[in-house]
């Protein structure tokens, strides 16, 4: 049975940092959201079939806090698409395991995508499968599987959901 006290104070410390990592991508500033993960993170989306499948490709495929960098980095000297912006709503995580400092759990998210010039549109559903290392001083992403709910990927999937 688990310590239901550790297990709350632990969800709400993943609850403020995903709070946190939303506001830096809903609100512009991109270029930190690296800084929410541990280097030798893990970062994947992938669709529901695949991950039921266990396909181990997915659509984006990150294995290090660098790769997130160039991700970001693309993205403002690389890329060109119409000026969008998300707003991420994240459900409370699921903690499914603690073992020392490393946390497991689940969260579900909805993205939409507000465009300049057109209409909010529902961007993305699905969920985080996330592996954190929660620390006295810092909780920190070390795996993040983005699963999303449709197999219909929108083009515009360069920000980070």
């Amino acid at each position: 049975m688990r310590d239901y006290v550790q297990t709350a104070a632990t969800a709400a410390r993943i609850a403020d940092a995903q709070a946190r990592y939303v506001h830096t991508i809903d609100d512009g500033n991109c270029v930190d959201w690296p800084e929410f993960f541990v280097d030798d993170c893990f970062y994947m989306v992938t669709t529901a079939d695949n991950f039921a499948q266990n396909l181990e490709a997915g659509i984006i495929w990150l294995d290090s806090k660098a790769m997130l960098h160039d991700r970001i980095l693309s993205l403002f000297e690389a890329n060109v698409y119409e000026r969008h912006s998300y707003r991420h709503l994240i459900g409370q995580p699921f903690i499914t395991a603690i073992e020392g400092e490393e946390v497991e759990c689940e969260s579900s998210f909805m993205v939409a995508r507000i465009t300049r010039e057109g209409p909010t549109m529902l961007f993305a559903t699905g969920r985080y499968i996330d592996r954190w290392r929660v620390t006295d001083d810092e909780v920190l992403i070390m795996k993040r599987i983005v699963v999303l709910d449709s197999g219909h990927i929108d083009t515009l999937l360069g920000f980070p959901l």
